[in-house]
């Protein structure tokens, strides 16, 4: 089947793809239970070298800039205390780290949580960090913008390869969380 955005054939159920996805994105997968049908996440394979938006959109097509968002994880610090979060935003955006994603973790201070930390925690590859499989007691925080999106293009765990769902599903996620503002 054609993907629904962009220029990706074949795109396949990611259900049917589960050895091209990292062991957390699998299992999400598999156990998805949201109001949208587990079919409508798809799995597109895509170059590996080329994972970081400028280079992707460069080489995949710039109008997948507004079709594709990136999550991102972050590290609050409240009372000597360090939680973990993840935020996903439109790719054309970025994390409003110190305003809005402080202000509603009610953290002290935020900041991106380290490249090591960030892929030890999710058991996904730094540049394919998406929200599908998130650890459960994570909150994420997803910028309206993404769940109005008819489409969205995210990692897919890996490098290689990437997720295309509703923007909706995204919203359906566990310990997912609308945030306005939270992209500038």
């Amino acid at each position: 089947m054609r993907a629904p955005i962009g220029p990706f054939d074949p795109a396949r159920p990611a259900s049917g793809c589960l050895a091209e996805l990292t062991r957390p994105v699998a299992e999400a997968v598999l156990g998805w239970r949201g109001a949208m049908p587990a079919e409508q996440i798809l799995y597109v394979d895509t170059d590996p070298e080329i994972a970081d938006t400028a280079a992707f959109v460069a080489h995949y097509g710039q109008e997948l800039l507004g079709q594709s968002a990136n999550c991102v994880v972050v590290a609050a610090k409240r009372g000597g205390e360090t939680s973990f979060a993840a935020c996903l935003v439109p790719s054309a955006g970025r994390v409003d780290v110190n305003g809005a994603v402080r202000r509603h973790l009610g953290a002290r201070k935020v900041s991106f949580a380290p490249m090591a930390t960030a892929v030890e925690l999710t058991g996904m590859e730094y540049g394919g960090i998406t929200p599908v499989g998130l650890p459960a007691d994570w909150p994420l925080l997803v910028d309206p913008a993404v769940a109005d999106m008819p489409y969205v293009l995210v990692g897919s765990g890996r490098r290689r390869g990437k997720i295309i769902a509703p923007g909706k599903l995204f919203a359906e996620l566990p310990g997912a969380e609308l945030v306005d503002g939270l992209s500038l």
